[in-house]
């Protein structure tokens, strides 16, 4: 009897495993499947520059995770979901894309996704301010194509950067939609994992796309450098974002302020509201471009502006170190080429940093691979003469002569691979292999300079990102020239959509109504 027993407990016991690897095989089956994809960069229509293939150092399936720390594998949104991740480029901002980066790196990944389908969903990671020669509305095509691969019910969620632009092909494509509310973007991953949550939600609750979205064109076109959330108006106008996703059947909301560097007609600000409340929706977007409209007259730059001559002038009168100049033209955050020399000509030309004993300056940087592939002749300790700068933009100023003693040779970086200090009199000049923003403590100390000792530092960047304001004790920022040029003026607009704030300052109040974009899946 005993052993009948445990027969018949045995076999109950082989069972109940069975079950429960089918329950979990059930488990698995049931989970969405969710593709992820995106190509991102801010690239000027009015640098000279051109962004290739490798500038965007694209990761491929699973090196797609490395993106997002909220989704390492333990993490409970890994687990929400079978995960198939293509293709993720990130470049830094520059020039217009060539046409055959941009095919090759789109031709890969819908390869991709013809190969892992089908899809309940995918996250589509982007910039917003992509251009493409001979292209517009790169993204707005972008995603076209993946639907052609996917279908029109697959439910996409997009995330983007604040100063992306919204066209209309790409609001109906997408489903679900956000960007950041911080500039500078301290909210980058937060806004990316608010996209993935927003998809998973709506695939487990079954609600799948959202019955509305609000689309407002706004007629403004600003730039970074006037826009921060920082400081006002900007900061009152995105606090007003978060309450009216509190609001019954919100999704979410976002403003867009564009990019200001690319001359396509999608180029203005754009409010977006999703939801399945058409009421609240409505209001909602109305709400938030009326709010941006009024307040159009009170965006000012984030800091004081000057020419660079009295900029120089204050940071040597300051007896605040160190003094940082913003060299706002050449810009490479913002899509500048990076290597205008017009700012470091006239610098070197100034007599009072022409002695080792003058004002300390470091000038971050100029790229000269010729230059640093002298340096690495020559060695720390060896006297340099040779010319960086002004292989891409020569309109502003020449290649120019840098003659100096090398400080430190560094290697390895992964934008700028190679980095030489030289200095010259009282300036520590960084001379890349390839352009580099300096946006760290560490881009300096890792090559022996103390950027807190020093007196003066001049970086080709807009507003200071986190740690270069944290670091500054008095800041100015210089109107100089280059790609991202601030005087809006002299840019030169052919294509953008006109009247827009503020090269039309006498412009008519414009139609701030809700356009309802149809869902992708609706009937033409």
């Amino acid at each position: 009897m005993q052993k009948i027993l445990t027969i018949i407990f045995a076999i109950t016991l082989l069972f109940g495993c069975k079950n429960n690897e089918k329950n979990k095989e059930d488990d698995i089956k049931t989970l969405p499947r969710i593709a992820i994809a995106g190509i991102a960069i801010e690239s000027s229509t009015f640098s000279p520059a051109l962004t290739h293939e490798d500038a965007f150092h694209a990761r491929i399936k699973e090196e797609v995770f490395s993106f997002y720390p909220f989704m390492s594998k333990d993490s409970v949104n890994r687990n929400r979901a079978t995960w198939i991740p293509t293709i993720r480029g990130h470049a830094l901002p520059g020039g217009t894309v060539t046409r055959k980066a941009y095919e090759s790196l789109v031709t890969k990944t819908l390869e991709m996704l013809k190969e892992n389908g089908p899809y309940d969903g995918l996250f589509f990671d982007i910039h917003g301010a992509m251009s493409v020669v001979g292209l517009d509305d790169a993204e707005g095509d972008f995603i076209i194509r993946i639907r052609e691969v996917i279908g029109e019910n697959t439910l996409i969620s997009t995330s983007m950067d604040l100063h992306g632009n919204v066209s209309q092909r790409l609001a109906q494509n997408t489903d679900l939609i956000t960007c950041y509310r911080m500039a500078p973007h301290e909210d980058a991953l937060e806004s990316k994992k608010r996209a993935v949550d927003n998809l998973l939600e709506r695939l487990e609750n079954g609600k799948g796309k959202p019955a509305y979205k609000a689309w407002i064109p706004v007629p403004i076109l600003l730039p970074g450098e006037k826009t921060s959330t920082r400081i006002e108006p900007g900061k009152s106008l995105y606090a007003k974002v978060d309450p009216i996703t509190k609001e019954e059947g919100i999704i979410d909301a976002a403003i867009w302020i564009g990019y200001a560097w690319a001359d396509e007609p999608r180029n203005h600000a754009v409010v977006m509201v999703t939801g399945d409340d058409k009421d609240n929706v409505a209001q909602g977007a109305e709400k938030l471009a009326k709010s941006f409209w009024d307040a159009r007259e009170e965006f000012e730059f984030v800091a004081p502006v000057a020419d660079l001559e009295e900029s120089l002038d204050l940071a040597l009168a300051s007896n605040e170190h160190p003094f940082i100049i913003s060299d706002m033209g050449d810009n490479p955050t913002a899509g500048g080429a990076g290597d205008v020399t017009w700012t470091l000509k006239e610098i070197l030309a100034r007599p009072e940093f022409k002695s080792k004993t003058g004002p300390s300056l470091i000038y971050a940087s100029i790229p000269g691979p010729k230059f640093v592939d002298k340096a690495m002749e020559v060695g720390v300790g060896g006297k340099i003469s040779a010319l960086a700068g002004a292989d891409i933009d020569s309109r502003f100023s020449p290649p120019i002569l840098l003659s100096g003693l090398i400080e430190s040779i560094e290697h390895g970086d992964k934008h700028a691979e190679t980095e030489v200090v030289v200095k010259i009199g009282s300036i520590s000049v960084i001379v890349t292999k390839k352009r580099k923003p300096y946006h760290r403590e560490s881009d300096f100390t890792n090559l022996g300079l103390t950027p807190k000792d020093s007196d003066i530092i001049v970086v080709k960047i807009g507003y200071l990102v986190p740690e270069l304001y944290e670091m500054r004790k008095g800041w100015i920022m210089a109107l100089t020239p280059g790609g991202v040029d601030q005087d809006l003026e002299r840019l030169g607009y052919k294509r953008i959509k006109r009247p827009m704030f503020p090269l039309d300052v006498d412009m008519k109040e414009p139609n701030l109504k809700t356009r309802w974009i149809p869902s992708s899946n609706s009937k033409p």
